[in-house]
């Protein structure tokens, strides 16, 4: 079975960080680009980072350009996302998923992507 398992959420004050891990199973991360997008009540799902399959490339939303860090461990078949300076409005539910490619010129829409995690929830309170 091909899968995509999230793990690192939580409960976090304004300022602190959380580092999440997306792990597959069934399946070499190798050959992927991987995206982690993000999901709070009552909006849509936004991008907010993308990774290729070498590592090579990454891109970031703006608003969390400076304060979040994709990178991957193709050894571990996982990729993280390292984030500080957390804010409230970061607070949703975050998902990884796998893709064809990412790049500095090519970042992928939901829609463009093969395998999904089920979330795991970040809220950022004080």
């Amino acid at each position: 079975q091909l899968q995509l398992v999230e793990s690192g959420g939580g409960l976090v004050q304004p300022g602190g960080s959380l580092r999440l891990s997306c792990a597959a199973s069934g399946f070499t991360l190798d050959y992927y680009a991987i995206g982690w997008f993000r999901q709070a009540p009552g909006k849509e799902r936004e991008r907010v980072s993308c990774i290729s399959s070498s590592g090579g490339s990454t891109n970031y939303a703006d608003s969390v350009k400076g304060r979040f860090t994709i990178s991957r461990d193709n050894a571990k078949n996982t990729v993280y996302l390292q984030m500080n300076s957390l804010k409230p409005e970061d607070t949703a539910v975050y998902y990884c998923a796998a893709t064809l490619s990412c790049s500095g010129f090519v970042w992928p829409r939901a829609g463009e992507y093969d395998y999904w995690g089920q979330g795991t929830q970040v809220t950022v309170s004080s």
